[in-house]
């Protein structure tokens, strides 16, 4: 489905009945990366209703020339909110770059969100404390054998670079890229208008939302340590930091992050 917004067009599916959770996926993929992890947890929580979008740019998420910066991409989502949920509450899922957009969601919306769920999410921080970048496992065949564009891709994301994790890319990450708006992703919009106005949960103390905060011990990408600030700003949240994950946790550490989002979703009704 599609919904016009201000700057464009946001493109949606909707899956399963219940409670309202938005969900927001990384940077140059689309809203399929997510369904392939998530899914499957509802087949042990009950309850959610899913609703899986291409961030603006994305996918099939259409944007105007008016859209130059992250600010303008969250006034299209929060079109988006008040065009599909009125003002009904709903929880947040979002990843790497889609964490980011959800803490913009969360800061404009607090009223209406619940609970929030960041997997490894980029943080309002013009400088990040991220750790060295470490391989665990790398199949030198299998990385020759790849096109350039793909192996480029898929050395900078995994930290095991083996048939089980390509296999996930090609499947789940891949499709995306081949949609997402390359004009505007290398733009200089990353460079100069990446950062939203307004830095989300600054002013408020603590907030009490159901939260759960998953990182990558080895994610070089986004790091760990600057995140830790989280566990003081929402007292009733669970923070993970996986040993052997990297950014692409959720296809690394699978298991885990989904019994993570299980246990969040249950006690976040």
């Amino acid at each position: 489905m599609d919904c016009k917004v201000r700057k464009g067009t946001i493109h949606y599916e909707v899956i399963g009945e219940g409670f309202p959770l938005l969900v927001l996926h990384a940077m140059g993929t689309d809203h399929r990366s997510m369904k392939a992890w998530l899914e499957p947890v509802f087949n042990k929580v009950e309850g959610f209703q899913r609703v899986y979008i291409d961030v603006p740019a994305h996918g099939r998420s259409a944007i105007d020339d008016h859209v130059k910066s992250t600010d303008d991409m969250l006034e299209n989502l929060l079109d988006f909110i008040d065009d599909t949920f009125g003002e009904r509450e709903f929880s947040l899922v979002g990843v790497s770059f889609g964490g980011y957009l959800a803490q913009g969601i969360f800061h404009d919306r607090r009223s209406q969100v619940k609970g929030i769920c960041l997997l490894a999410p980029a943080l309002h921080l013009k400088k990040r404390d991220v750790p060295e970048r470490v391989i665990l496992e790398r199949d030198e065949d299998l990385l020759s054998s790849l096109e350039p564009d793909i192996r480029a891709a898929f050395e900078t994301l995994f930290i095991y670079q083996n048939e089980a994790a390509l296999t996930a890319f090609m499947k789940e990450i891949q499709p995306g890229r081949l949609l997402a708006n390359r004009e505007f992703l290398a733009s200089d919009w990353k460079a100069k208008r990446y950062y939203l106005d307004e830095e989300p949960f600054h002013n408020v103390q603590t907030l009490p939302n159901s939260a759960l905060f998953i990182l990558g011990k080895q994610d070089y990408i986004c790091g760990y340590k600057d995140h830790l600030f989280l566990l003081e700003k929402f007292p009733n949240s669970t923070l993970a930091v996986l040993d052997r994950a990297g950014h692409m946790l959720q296809i690394e550490k699978r298991e885990v992050v989904q019994n993570l989002m299980a246990d969040w979703l249950s006690g976040s009704h």
